[in-house]
C-alpha cells in the first residue's frame, strides 16, 4: 500500500502534482477540508495565485489547521506560490496576506517577470541536471541560517531549499515531467520508503 499524501486543492496546478505523486510511488489525494489533512504523509502546496490561496485558506478554515499540522512536523513541499505561502517574509506581500511562515527565507512575488516572461531553465538539483520551468516565479531574497539551498537558478539565485521536513522550489518540477524532485521529496523529506529514485 503506498503512502497517502495530500496535495491542497483550493486553487493552483493540483492535477499535475497528483500525477507527479503517482509516479514516485505515492497515492496523492486532493485535500479542500480540514478533515483532509488526516492521516496523510505529506502534503504539497502548488503553484497558483499566493494571495488568492492564501484568502481561501482563510475562507475555509483551513490557515489555523494547517500551521498547526506543519508545526507538528507535517512534510510539505511547496512549489511558486506553494514557495510562496511557506515563507516567513514577503518583501511585496499585501497588507495582511496569509502567510505560514514556516520556511526561513523572503521572497518576492513574480520577480521573474509576467507570464510572457516564463522561461525555462536546466538547474543543477544538488548535483543532477534538472530542467526547471518558471512561470511568474517567485525569487528567494533571502535564506536563513537553517535552510539548505539544493539549486541555484540562472543568476546564482537560490530556486530550490530545503529547511528538515519543508521543501520548496520556485519553479514547476510537476510541469516537467520528470518526476524526481517529487520522488526525493517522499524519500528524503517525508522519509518513505521504497519510492523510486
Amino acid at each position: 500500500m503506498s503512502a497517502r499524501v495530500g496535495v491542497l486543492a483550493l486553487q493552483g496546478g493540483v492535477r499535475e502534482h497528483l500525477t507527479a505523486l503517482a509516479s514516485a510511488g505515492a497515492d496523492g489525494v486532493p485535500v479542500a477540508d480540514e478533515a483532509g489533512l488526516d492521516g496523510l504523509a505529506g502534503l504539497v502546496l502548488p503553484g497558483g495565485e499566493s494571495t488568492t490561496m492564501g484568502r481561501l485558506l482563510a475562507r475555509f478554515a483551513l490557515l489555523d489547521p494547517l500551521r498547526a499540522a506543519l508545526a507538528d512536523g507535517l512534510p510539505v513541499l511547496g512549489t511558486c506560490a506553494g514557495l510562496v505561502l511557506l515563507a516567513r517574509e514577503v518583501t511585496d506581500g499585501l497588507p495582511g496576506q496569509p502567510l505560514l511562515g514556516t520556511l526561513d527565507i523572503a521572497v518576492r512575488r513574480n520577480a521573474y517577470g509576467s507570464q510572457v516572461a516564463s522561461f525555462e531553465a536546466e538547474l543543477d538539483l544538488a548535483g543532477a541536471p534538472f530542467p526547471g520551468v518558471f512561470i511568474r516565479a517567485p525569487r528567494i531574497e533571502r535564506v536563513g541560517d537553517g535552510v539548505e539551498v539544493l539549486a541555484r537558478g540562472p543568476a546564482g539565485e537560490p530556486v530550490a531549499v530545503r529547511q528538515g521536513g519543508v521543501l520548496a522550489t520556485s519553479f514547476h518540477p510537476e510541469l516537467s515531467g520528470d518526476e524526481r524532485l517529487h520522488a526525493y521529496f517522499l524519500r528524503e523529506v517525508a522519509g518513505l520508503p521504497a519510492v523510486p529514485a
